[in-house]
């Protein structure tokens, strides 16, 4: 399975970052987030990292462990933020990751499903719905 959950992004990439350049939060969360170890990662600091497109071949497969339990899994803003962040990887990864892409298609199917029982506004399923029906 993932036998590299012990593992940092920094140690898998065998790249230190060093320091942050810029005096901004989001900067140096991810900086932060270089040097913990994967299994201590949160829906959140999936969101934050995947995101940012940071250390997506060992982040996607966890964030989709995490979709297949609740495909409407919620960071620190709202259900569905993770699934927001990994319908934005690019086409390019999900095509050198086909078994990835299958998963996500059923988390996907699982998510619009989900999405009609959701208890939130309107302008917030219709965004998720939107970008649920654009993913390929």
């Amino acid at each position: 399975m993932l036998n590299y959950l012990n593992a940092t992004l920094e140690e898998l990439d065998g790249d230190d970052w060093g320091t942050p350049p810029y005096d901004s939060s989001l900067v140096k969360n991810c900086y932060r987030l270089r040097r913990v170890p994967l299994k201590d990662f949160s829906i959140e600091d999936l969101r934050i990292m995947i995101g940012q497109e940071n250390g997506l071949k060992y982040l996607v497969p966890i964030a989709l462990v995490e979709l297949e339990k609740e495909p409407l899994a919620e960071g620190d803003f709202y259900p569905g933020d993770l699934l927001k962040n990994v319908l934005g990887v690019s086409r390019e990864f999900w095509g050198q990751h086909p078994e990835l892409k299958e998963r996500m298609d059923a988390i996907v199917e699982k998510a619009k499903a989900k999405l009609e029982t959701l208890d939130e506004s309107d302008e917030l399923k219709a965004t998720l719905k939107a970008d649920l029906n654009s993913f390929e």
